[in-house]
């Protein structure tokens, strides 16, 4: 199965001059022959002007969020037709600076519900804070997740859904996860979402690691069938080294 390779730009670059430039340094650097599936996650500002510098090539697009609707009175918000429109593909949910801002396993649901009706693919982000982890809970706090977030979702939508493994205390912070606790915490997943759908689906949904991915530790991810690949921030705003990542699949 074909690597995923996620990049999460957050909220840079500042301006859609520096944007085009690292939008044109990927395409230059992305070949016809890749191995893994490129996608780019670029502030919703920056989608249009992506979507046309990356037409003809491989690489694919995604939103960081989406609205609980598709449509109306709803300030602020961009819904899952609008992104569609603009060319994205994947939309990330649930990451957890948006749980940090009050989003929770309720609300993420009710997106993931939206963007599958948009026809996008939804990335899920779960993950536990450096206290539940502390207190052993790591794997309670997993289970809660994935449940709550794939409640009342059939089990042929499962399947169409992205899940990622974000350690909260590997984000950001330059610690990356031990690649042997994630692989459990992987198999783990894939066990709940065997009872929720069935074991088909569970070896079928992709699954990809977060938090602290450096081109010097991705490879103990990839190396992996339980990864689909990766979900890449800070590394990924640097051109050359999302580069040297996708070159590992």
């Amino acid at each position: 199965m074909k690597k995923i390779i996620v990049a999460n730009w957050k909220c840079n670059p500042q301006t859609l001059r520096e944007a085009q430039k690292m939008f044109l340094e990927l395409k230059q650097g992305i070949g016809r022959g890749e191995k893994a599936e490129a996608v780019v996650c670029p502030p919703f500002v920056y989608l249009a002007r992506a979507a046309e510098i990356f037409k003809g090539s491989k690489i694919k697009l995604g939103g960081q969020n989406c609205a609980l609707t598709e449509g109306g009175p709803y300030t602020g918000e961009i819904s899952a037709v609008m992104l569609k429109n603009l060319g994205a593909k994947y939309v990330i949910l649930g990451h957890s600076e948006r749980r940090a801002i009050g989003e929770d396993n309720v609300l993420i649901n009710q997106k993931i519900k939206n963007v599958l009706k948009g026809g996008l693919t939804p990335i899920v982000c779960l993950g536990e804070t450096a206290q539940q982890k502390q207190n052993n809970e790591t794997f309670l706090i997993l289970e809660q997740q994935v449940r709550e977030v794939l409640q009342k979702i059939t089990s042929t939508q499962v399947g169409k859904i992205i899940l990622a493994y974000e350690p909260i205390w590997a984000i950001g912070g330059g610690q990356s996860c031990p690649a042997d606790f994630a692989l459990t915490v992987a198999l783990f997943i894939r066990k709940i979402i065997s009872q929720i759908a069935n074991p088909t689906i569970a070896r079928r949904v992709s699954l990809l690691y977060g938090g602290s991915v450096d081109s010097a530790n991705a490879e103990d991810y990839l190396k992996t069938e339980i990864f689909s690949g990766l979900l890449v921030g800070g590394a990924s705003l640097k051109i050359k080294e999302f580069l040297k990542i996708a070159s590992l699949t």
